[in-house]
C-alpha cells in the first residue's frame, strides 16, 4: 500500500472514524503494495541554514526515492524546486506551527510552480507555499504531475493555482488540515484548487475560501470525496463555484459547510457536470451539508441532464435563491431560515436549540460501497471531530449539542 495511503488510514482509525474502511476502499484505484520503507528504514535529507542543504532545491537535486526530507521552518525565497523521485515525505518541522514557507520572488521551476512534482506517491507536509505567477497566469504553488499525491497540514495562499494537478489516469490525490486562500488571477480560469483528469480527489477537514473570481474547488477527477470541510466567500470574497465538478464523476459531498459570500461572481454554490459528462460512472451524492447563499438570488446546486443518479439529503439550505436545477432526488432537505443557526454573523452554523432541523433527518444508508451517514465534523480551524450518532439524525453538518456541550 503505498505510504501515502497508509497514512490516512492510520488517521482515520486514530480519530475513530467509523467507516474508514468503506470510504476508503471506495476510492477507485488504491492499490495495496509493499511500502518503501518496508525495504529499510528511509534516509532523512535535512534542509535549513545550519544543515546539509541551505535550500530544498538542493535537496531536491540530491534526493533518491524513498527519501524523507525535513525542511526547517523559515522563509526560503528565490528558491524552487522539481522533485521526479518517488515515494518521497517532504516536510517542514520546528518553529512556530513548524512551517516551511517556499514564496515567490519572481522565479518558478519550469515556468509552472514553485515546486513541480514528477515523482509519484508524494507526501508534503507543514509546507506554505505563496505568490506563484507566471506569464500564462496559472502559476501553482504544487504543480503535480505525478501519481499519488498526500497533502496535510499545508497553506496555499495569494498564488494564481493553489494546487494545479496535470492529467493522469492513475494518480489519486488526498488533501486534509490544509488551508487554501486568496488564489487566483482574477480572470476565472485559475482557482484556489483545480485538479485535472485524476482517477481521485479526496479533501477533507480543509479550510478553502476567498478564491479570486475563480473556484475555490475545480475537479475534473472520476470520483470526488469532498468531505468535512468548510468552504466559503464570507464577507468579501468573490469566487464564482464554491465547488464546480464540471465533467461529473462519482461524487460525495458530506458534511461541509459551504457559504456563498455577496460579493461572489456566480449565482450557483455547487456545479456538477456543467461542461459535459465525461466519465463512466456520474453520481452525485450530497449529505448532511450545511449551505448558505449570502449573495442575492442564485441557486444552491445545478445537475447536468443525463446524470445517472443525484441525490441530495439532510441537507440545510439557507439564505437567497432556488434550491436546484436539474434531475435531483430529494430526501429530508431543510429550507431553514438563518435564525435556526447559531451565529450566521461569524461563519457559526451550529444548529440552535428548537431547530427544525434537530431529529428530523433520514438515514440516508450508502451508495457505491461508501457509506452515505456523516462520521465527523469540520472543526474550525481545519480540525475534525467525531459527530454524535443519534437514531434519528440531525440535518446539516452539525448535530446538535446543547449550549456548551463538547
Amino acid at each position: 500500500m503505498p505510504h501515502y495511503i497508509v497514512y490516512v488510514l492510520l488517521l482515520v482509525v486514530g480519530t475513530g472514524i467509523a467507516n474508514a474502511a468503506s470510504s476508503t476502499s471506495a476510492v477507485p484505484g488504491l492499490h495495496i503494495t509493499p511500502p518503501a520503507s518496508a525495504q529499510g528504514a528511509p534516509r532523512v535529507v535535512r534542509v535549513g541554514p545550519d544543515k546539509e542543504f541551505r535550500l530544498p532545491s538542493a535537496a531536491a537535486r540530491s534526493a533518491r526515492d524513498g527519501d524523507v526530507i525535513e525542511i526547517d521552518a523559515g522563509l526560503y525565497e528565490k528558491d524552487v524546486a522539481v522533485w521526479p523521485q518517488h515515494n518521497l515525505t517532504i516536510r517542514g518541522i520546528g518553529g512556530m506551527g513548524g512551517k516551511a514557507h517556499i514564496r515567490w520572488d519572481g522565479v518558478v521551476a519550469e515556468g509552472k510552480a514553485l515546486w513541480v512534482i514528477k515523482g509519484n506517491n508524494t507526501t508534503i507536509e507543514n509546507i506554505e507555499f505563496s505568490g506563484a505567477k507566471v506569464p500564462q497566469r496559472n502559476g501553482a504553488g504544487i504543480r503535480h504531475e505525478g501519481a499519488g499525491l498526500l497533502i496535510r497540514h499545508c497553506h496555499f495562499h495569494d498564488n494564481e493555482n493553489g494546487i494545479l494537478s496535470g492529467v493522469h489516469a492513475e494518480n489519486d490525490i488526498i488533501v486534509e488540515h490544509s488551508e487554501f486562500a486568496y488564489n487566483g488571477h482574477g480572470d476565472g480560469y485559475s482557482h484556489n484548487l483545480y485538479i485535472g483528469g485524476a482517477r481521485s480527489l479526496t479533501l477533507r477537514f480543509n479550510y478553502i475560501h476567498h478564491a479570486v473570481v475563480g473556484h475555490n474547488v475545480k475537479s475534473r477527477a472520476a470520483a470526488n470525496y469532498i468531505l468535512y470541510n468548510r468552504i466559503m466567500d464570507e464577507e468579501d470574497g468573490r469566487a464564482s463555484y464554491a465547488i464546480d465538478l464540471p465533467n461529473g464523476g462519482l461524487s460525495f459531498i458530506i458534511g461541509n459547510l459551504v457559504q456563498h459570500g455577496p460579493r461572489a461572481e456566480n449565482y450557483t454554490l455547487i456545479s456538477y457536470g456543467a461542461e459535459g459528462l465525461t466519465h463512466r460512472l456520474n453520481k452525485l451524492y450530497l449529505i448532511h451539508n450545511t449551505l448558505l447563499n449570502d449573495r442575492q438570488g442564485g441557486r444552491f446546486l445545478f445537475v447536468a441532464d443525463g446524470t445517472q443518479a443525484a441525490v441530495a439529503a439532510n441537507n440545510i439550505f439557507a439564505g437567497s435563491g432556488v434550491t436546484l436545477n436539474g434531475p435531483v432526488t430529494l430526501q429530508e432537505n431543510l429550507v431553514a431560515d438563518r435564525s435556526e443557526l447559531l451565529d450566521t454573523a461569524i461563519f457559526d452554523y451550529r444548529l440552535k436549540a428548537g431547530s427544525r432541523a434537530i431529529g428530523t433527518g433520514i438515514d440516508p444508508g450508502e451508495s457505491e460501497n461508501f457509506i452515505l451517514r456523516p462520521q465527523a465534523e469540520y472543526l474550525h480551524p481545519m480540525k475534525s471531530k467525531l459527530r454524535a450518532v443519534k437514531a434519528m439524525p440531525d440535518i446539516g453538518a452539525h448535530a446538535y449539542q446543547p449550549t456548551g456541550a463538547k
